[in-house]
């Protein structure tokens, strides 16, 4: 595989320190931040000096319950066209619940939130990344998430899980070495056991990020510098196979140039000094067979993908490693569950849980439109063992599998956004957290797109859109969701002050129409010449 070599998210607000940083070859950006009509002119400039461009998509939620969404998948496949892009990237988690497959509101999570790891979660994604692949015009990989919570009864370690979504589907995987240490304070899983268990020749490349431990959890926050920990993950990576590029994420809080280009050279040491011993294969040419065309990478050469070993069930919680680098036993085989179990239990409470979302209201004004912020051969594998001796679901996700999975993942979607029960199996204070990162989320995020609220509100701006948030769920998108939150306060009155109630009266009429506010001065100034002469 070609090198990609040592790259960065690309950001706006960093768009001119990357410009300056010395030896970025290539730059990933959000897909869902780029208009094709309106390309940013520092992007197009890093074009035309060569640097690769990688477009992120956000948004897809190919490991939900339903088929992915065609126009939004027509917008990823625009994007990369537009960009001349190699690969487009996205990630193996579900977004939203609710819809027609639960008779429900359709609800978001405004979060990447994990997949079940159970054959039948695993038969839906597989199903859905197919329908990717067709939809796109160039190769998809795939990201493994950070994860604050985890699925009862679940059937597959991530490796396992991981290698059985490459060997089915030829897709190749982005692993991020933040969100494996993520995982292993979170959730006590072994970095060097997950990594021992991938198939590294299906790497496209990696993602390095920062966070930050509070009251032992770790926030992936991609707004504090790169930990140790981290790049140790990088380098237990690099032991086993040298990945073809490496990225630097960072979303908030930028730091000087010089703290970026310090962490990339950070990333690079690693790269450049880590001795790999690629693991051996473990598959015999006689035991290889076809399972789905790859489609070649531009500069990724396909090669035959190893045999993985038989899945051997893991505690949902094991041991934390002493260190990254140990290499704990390999546990003995355990029966293996029925397929679906975990879902199935989590989609036994689903129905109470899917009842209890409030339905959305009905807004008195057209929401103002924005863009969507969040939007060669075959390949040869292993023998699979015979389904119906193994307990394993079929290849492609059926409609009973997608509804089972549909209500499992509106439940507990239902219970971190809409406060509903808890679904059976989960920790309850886990799902609590969770929620709270979640309502806090969407504050910071309503408050950078309506910088006007927290300036028109002060102090009370956060504890206001906390109370808005604890039983309303993310439905439109943060536009959408800004609005909503003006309209409650205008309707309960909540705020007494009359130059505070006129001000959020007059930011919710400029931005609740049908046409977006002119940028002409002369223009803003007629429409609120208009709006003060209404108000007398």
């Amino acid at each position: 595989m070609k090198r990609l070599g040592t790259g960065i998210g690309w950001r706006p607000e960093i768009a001119e320190d990357i410009a300056r940083l010395p030896g970025i070859d290539w730059v990933e950006v959000v897909a869902e931040n780029i208009c094709p009509g309106h390309v940013p002119d520092a992007l197009t400039a890093l074009r035309e000096r060569g640097t690769t461009v990688v477009p992120h998509g956000v948004s897809l939620g190919l490991g939900g319950a339903a088929r992915p969404d065609p126009g939004r998948l027509a917008a990823l496949a625009e994007r990369a066209e537009t960009l001349a892009a190699p690969l487009v990237t996205e990630h193996i988690a579900f977004v939203r619940g609710g819809g027609p497959l639960t008779a429900s509101p359709e609800i978001e999570a405004g979060h990447l939130l994990p997949v079940p790891r159970t054959r039948e979660a695993l038969a839906v994604l597989c199903e859905n990344v197919r329908i990717a692949q067709d939809a796109l015009p160039v190769p998809l990989a795939l990201e493994n998430i950070a994860a604050l919570i985890s699925w009862p009864g679940e059937e597959l370690t991530e490796g396992q899980f991981l290698t059985e979504l490459v060997e089915r589907t030829g897709v190749r995987l982005l692993i991020d070495v933040a969100n494996l240490h993520t995982n292993h304070v979170n959730r006590g899983e072994d970095p060097a056991r997950t990594l021992d268990a991938l198939p590294t020749w299906a790497i496209a490349y990696v993602h390095v990020a920062g966070g930050v431990e509070r009251d032992g959890v770790w926030h992936d926050s991609h707004a504090h510098p790169v930990t140790q920990p981290v790049l140790d993950v990088l380098a237990e990576l690099c032991s086993r196979a040298a990945p073809p590029g490496v990225l630097l994420e960072r979303d908030e809080a930028f730091p000087p140039t010089a703290e970026l280009a310090a962490e990339l050279d950070a990333i690079r040491a690693v790269v450049a000094t880590t001795p790999t011993v690629p693991t051996p294969d473990r598959t015999s040419p006689s035991a290889r067979r076809v399972i789905a065309p790859a489609r070649a990478l531009p500069h990724l050469t396909a090669v035959p993908a190893p045999r993985s070993p038989a899945p051997t069930p893991r505690p949902a919680r094991e041991p934390v490693a002493a260190a990254h680098g140990a290499r704990p036993a390999v546990r003995p085989a355990a029966p293996r569950p029925a397929s679906g179990a975990g879902t199935a239990r989590a989609a036994a409470t689903a129905a109470a849980a899917t009842a209890a979302v409030p339905t959305a209201v009905a807004p008195t004004a057209r929401p103002a439109g924005h863009r969507a912020a969040l939007a060669a051969g075959p390949v040869a594998a292993p023998d699979a063992p015979d389904a119906a001796t193994a307990g394993i679901a079929a290849p492609d996700g059926g409609d009973a599998e997608r509804q089972r999975l549909a209500l499992a993942q509106t439940a507990l979607l239902s219970a971190l956004v809409a406060g509903t029960p808890a679904p059976e199996g989960f920790d309850r204070g886990r799902l609590r957290v969770q929620s709270r990162a979640l309502i806090a989320k969407r504050a910071d995020v309503v408050a950078r797109i309506a910088p006007e609220l927290p300036e028109i509100l002060g102090t009370a701006y956060r504890p206001a859109f906390v109370a808005y948030a604890r039983h309303r769920p993310l439905r439109g998108g943060y536009r959408r969701d800004a609005l909503a939150f003006v309209e409650r306060l205008l309707a309960t009155g909540e705020f007494t002050d009359p130059v505070v109630h006129r001000r959020l009266a007059a930011w919710w009429q400029e931005r609740s129409g049908p046409a977006p506010l002119s940028a002409h001065p002369a223009a803003r100034l007629l429409r609120a010449a208009r709006l003060a002469w209404g108000r007398k």
